[in-house]
């Protein structure tokens, strides 16, 4: 792919840890470039997180370069005169700035939105906070866990005797910066109509609350508080997971056509017309009957055989499979969701220790006319690009001048 979306796109990352990088990498993927601005000597906390001690000393930790690759690295102290002066250079020519500070620590270090909009009127500004820039709550420090207990998730994650429970990833950063870039790629859209940039206020808590669905919306809409359930389907029977011979299997009949289906390709055509399974709702007050009796016929043949019969007869069914089985699934292999890329420089032990010595790293999981979106390069060291930092305060102007963007002095209200 010659040209990607977000080509030309100048994104300055003042981002640590997850929501905001898993963001700005998103940008990168769609072809912004993407500059870390990082605190000198120290960088992302993230280049200290992961399960490898050795990356983790190297200021290369696995979360780091999970979702790095692509971007270049400069250090400026923004608590010192000349790293304003750099930043504020950089903040003039740029298109979008995503930070994830505290509410007003940004602010505080002299860079208020109205100080920034006067700078460049053009700017879409993003700031991602667990609770938002307003609010009882919006000083307070925010992780995924305390989002994912404050939405309500934990409190409908497992098993009326296991709740609550933390779901098993980061899912509140993760939807967090998903959301944040929605919102950014939204303003650069709407910017080519008026010109004006935009402040995008992204609470975590929120946009959690937002993703999980029917689970807010039953109890908005209806009053019916959701229930913890393991693993079952609350909206519909038989859906959840099973017994196959050698494992678990999920399986989700939803449809009336799809039960009727599962109880002919099992063996079990008598479950149709009883009076307890019948009708969805009957299902429902009867699961736990209905799922004993369709674990009795699955315990019949392997899982892996369920996977194919019952999808080929329109039957949504799969396998229960690991991290690394996931990884490694054709289908996954077969869209181009991973790229192996060369480790940085200076990685302890990449060339050995590492496999082949490839760092792998995710995509975005959407083909472009086709295509994955990879990222051009491997995560920066901490300062890769300090050098090159001229050069490309040059190039932005340049790129202004050549489209007449407003600048400073010029703000728009």
């Amino acid at each position: 792919m010659h040209e990607r979306p977000l080509d030309g796109v100048r994104v300055l990352d003042l981002t640590n840890v997850l929501a905001g990088p898993y963001c700005t990498y998103h940008l990168a993927l769609l072809g912004a470039e993407v500059v870390k601005v990082e605190v000198p000597g120290r960088g992302d906390l993230a280049r200290r997180l992961g399960p490898d001690p050795e990356l983790n000393a190297a200021g290369l930790g696995a979360s780091f370069l999970a979702q790095n690759a692509g971007k270049k690295s400069v250090e400026l102290d923004l608590k010192h005169s000349t790293g304003r002066e750099h930043f504020t250079e950089l903040v003039t020519h740029a298109d979008v700035l995503v930070e994830n500070y505290r509410a007003g620590v940004l602010a505080r270090l002299g860079f208020p939105w109205e100080r920034l909009r006067a700078l460049n009127p053009a700017l879409v500004y993003c700031a991602i906070t667990g609770f938002g820039q307003s609010g009882p709550m919006s000083q307070a420090p925010a992780y995924d866990q305390i989002i994912q207990g404050l939405s309500g998730m934990m409190s409908i994650t497992g098993t009326p005797e296991t709740a609550p429970l933390r779901v098993g990833f980061p899912v509140a950063d993760t939807v967090g910066g998903l959301s944040a870039a929605l919102a950014i790629t939204a303003a650069l859209a709407g910017r080519r109509h008026d010109g004006r940039g935009r402040f995008l206020d992204v609470s975590m808590l929120e946009a959690s609350l937002s993703a999980m669905g029917w689970a807010v919306s039953n109890y908005v809409v209806s009053g019916t508080e959701p229930q913890p359930m393991g693993d079952q389907n609350a909206t519909a029977a038989p859906s959840g997971t099973f017994t196959a011979a050698d494992g678990p299997l999920n399986i989700a009949a939803n449809r009336q056509e799809q039960f009727e289906t599962l109880c002919r390709l099992v063996g079990r055509e008598d479950l149709i017309s009883h009076p307890h399974y019948a009708g969805r709702e009957a299902r429902k007050q009867h699961r736990a009957r209905l799922n004993e009796e369709l674990n009795v016929a699955l315990r019949a043949r392997p899982a892996a055989d369920w996977e194919r019969i019952l999808p080929a007869a329109g039957v949504p069914a799969a396998r229960i499979l690991t991290v690394a089985q996931a990884v490694a699934a054709d289908q996954v292999a077969g869209r181009g969701f991973f790229t192996d890329l060369p480790y940085p420089p200076g990685t302890p032990g990449a060339a050995t220790a590492r496999t082949d010595g490839a760092l792998r790293v995710s995509g975005s999981g959407v083909l472009h006319d086709g295509e994955a979106l990879t990222p051009p390069s491997a995560p920066p060291v901490l300062g890769e690009h300090n050098d090159s930092l001229p050069e490309l305060l040059a190039r932005w102007r340049e790129a202004d001048r050549r489209h007449e963007r407003p600048r400073a002095g010029s703000a728009q209200s």
